[in-house]
């Protein structure tokens, strides 16, 4: 099993769980086109690699995200360059949409993903968590959907994700306004799971939660992931249906047994990879 190495991330494998962490700590982790791609190429081994059970997207430095890496828009009118002005505009709707595929790779991820939030977590890194399945942040966050202090629209996933985790009225508020919002208000509108006092015990208690995570059932464990985003973009009679499928070809497997075996035996269950 080979840990990848990027040149904008950095991997970690131990016992189950994966640490994919920003790794720009002398631009805050500003975003640039490099660190678009290397987070879709981290999903994308997270969902192969079978001793992975569970991700933790982190950072590196003394904050989160700073946003966008503001040479990044001349980064993609030099890509998207043409004589025709039509097929300039045809080229970066093509990137845009290429950029968004990179978070979403995030959902698309079948094993569950947390974030962990210390510090600065600005435009597109709330893109970035959004599309996580379990977020956590200290005292010392702060959230901010920056893009409208900068004459954009935010187009990478916040403004169709955010409203399903904190409702339509804040999520605007977020929009409209750009105020920052900081790790206790996170957890009161549902932003974040959980507010931890401090660094230290952010770090450990999303420890804890992944550790947790990575005993499960993997097999379990993806059908539960893969069920509650279906149920999300689904009516719940859709999502019943799919359920009873997935379980009538899932429900009888080694895992299953396994389970039932360590409850009979007054033990932990052990999971296969």
């Amino acid at each position: 099993m080979q840990i990848p190495v990027f040149e904008t991330l950095s991997v970690s494998l131990d016992q189950g769980v994966a640490r994919i962490a920003l790794n720009r700590p002398d631009k805050a982790n500003a975003i640039n086109l490099r660190m678009w791609d290397e987070l879709r190429e981290s999903m994308r081994w997270l969902a192969r690699t079978e001793a992975a059970r569970v991700g933790i997207l982190e950072a590196r430095g003394r904050h989160f995200c700073a946003g966008l890496d503001l040479g990044t828009f001349d980064a993609l009118r030099q890509l998207t360059a043409d004589g025709c002005e039509g097929r300039a505009r045809e080229r970066l709707r093509e990137h845009i949409l290429d950029i968004q595929d990179t978070v979403t790779a995030i959902e698309r991820c079948p094993k569950p993903v947390i974030a962990s939030v210390h510090a600065a977590c600005v435009g597109g890194g709330i893109d970035i968590i959004a599309a996580c399945d379990l977020r956590y942040a200290s005292t010392q966050a702060w959230f901010c959907v920056k893009e409208i202090d900068v004459g954009l629209v935010a187009d990478v996933g916040t403004l169709q994700r955010l409203p399903r985790l904190v409702g339509e009225g804040l999520a605007r508020e977020m929009a409209f306004t750009g105020r920052r919002v900081d790790g206790t208000e996170a957890q009161a509108i549902r932003l974040v799971n959980r507010c931890f006092a401090s660094d230290e015990a952010l770090a450990e208690g999303v420890g804890a939660v992944a550790r947790t995570l990575a005993e499960k059932s993997p097999l379990a464990m993806r059908g539960t992931k893969h069920m509650l985003n279906h149920a999300r973009d689904h009516r719940i009679g859709d999502g019943l249906e799919h359920v009873a499928t997935w379980n009538a070809a899932m429900l009888y497997s080694q895992d299953l047994e396994e389970a039932v075996n360590a409850a009979r035996e007054k033990r932990r269950p052990v999971f296969r990879d």
